[in-house]
Parts: C-alpha cells; structure tokens; sequence
C-alpha cells in the first residue's frame, strides 16, 4: 500500500473519523453529539503532535524525510475537513443556509484552506532551518474552532438563537485563521485550561441540552 504507516498519525486520522461521525450526526438532527465530536477533533489534534515527536525523539537517526513531510501534509489534510468543511457542513444544517450565511461559509473555509496551505509551506520550511520546537503561530490555528463553535450550543439558552451565534462565531473565527498575528503555542499551564474549558464545555453541552 502506498503511504507512511505507524502509530503518530492515529490520532490525526481518529480526528478525521470524529468528523466525518460528526457530519452524519449535523444531518440527523443530532447536534448535541456532533458538537461533541466536534471537539473531540479537537483533542485529538491538539496531541497528535506529541505523539509523532515521541518517535522522532527516539529515533532521530532514521527518520525519513519523506515521512516528515507527508505528517505534515496528512495532518492540514484532514484538519480542512475536522476544522473547516465539518463546521461549515455544521452550520448549513442548523439552518445556516440562506445566500449571505452561505456567504460566511464559503468564506471560512477559504480562510481554513488558505491558513493551512501557508501553514505547511513555513513549517516545511523551518523544519529544514532548526529543529527547534515551534513557540508560536501565525494566525489563528484551525484547531481552534473545536473549542470555540461549541460555545454557540453550550450558550444558546443565555445568547440569542444557536444558529445566528454559531454563524457569528464562525465569522470572526474564519476571519482570525488568516490575520497575521502571534499566538503562543500551548503548553503546560496552558494545556491544563485548555482541559478545563474542555470539560466545562462538555459539561453545558450534555447535561443542559
């Protein structure tokens, strides 16, 4: 079979799965769950890079470059789906589907795909300058949207209509993915909050609904 196989791009392709669930769910009716999902992408691309660092770590001397590159490509490959068509595909069955929320749509994942391909072409490249790790983003990561659309169904009773808030959020969300700022990438303290509002959010999400 053609491809690089082994255990770091598990949870890469367990995201995928998680989406492709989650837009089943979105056309069912059962938003809950997809929501879910959702942010179940979420953590599943949050650590898979510790997962496939863990192998180069131990095996620095072997590592193929090719196998490099193609995690790299894999990894935007499926977030364009569990980050921008999934909550796209989201919304349109929320009932975001008149011409100017479809506008929004379009938009944010044009944005997804154009923070992703810029995304693979600077980590390629610093990838061959240093072997540092990277401290920071430029622009929004599409990851990021995991934790912030589900706000829309954790708050829907307290803010105006889910549909009206999620398309909102995925407005300024899109619209950050390509603004060129810095954003630190998370790590311990960080990770812990990240856990928390993770939880948090689960929480509203099941027992409110």
């Amino acid at each position: 079979m053609i491809g690089f196989y082994s255990y770091t791009v598990i949870l890469t392709y367990l995201s995928l799965v998680f989406a492709m669930v989650g837009i089943h769910l979105s056309v069912i009716g059962a938003y809950q769950w997809s929501f879910i999902c959702l942010m179940m992408c979420g953590v599943c691309d949050t650590f898979d890079g510790m997962v496939a660092r863990s192998k180069k770590n131990r095996h620095a001397h072997n590592v193929d470059a090719r196998w490099k590159k193609f995690g790299i490509q894999i990894d935007s490959l499926c977030d364009l789906i569990s980050f921008g068509v999934f909550p796209a595909i989201l919304g349109y069955n929320l009932g975001l589907s008149s011409v100017g929320w479809l506008a929004i749509e379009i938009l944010y994942v044009l944005a997804a795909v154009i923070r992703l391909a810029y995304f693979n072409v600077t980590e390629e490249t610093r990838q061959q300058q240093t072997t540092e790790k990277r401290k920071y983003y430029q622009g929004l990561p599409v990851t990021t949207s995991a934790f912030i659309l589900p706000f829309a169904f954790a708050l829907r009773y307290v803010i105006f209509g889910l549909d009206y808030l999620y398309g909102t959020l995925m407005l300024i969300t899109g619209i950050l993915f390509i603004v060129d700022f810095k954003v630190p990438k998370l790590k311990g303290k960080g990770l812990i909050a990240l856990g928390i509002l993770v939880v948090v959010e689960l929480v509203q999400i099941v027992c409110f609904s």
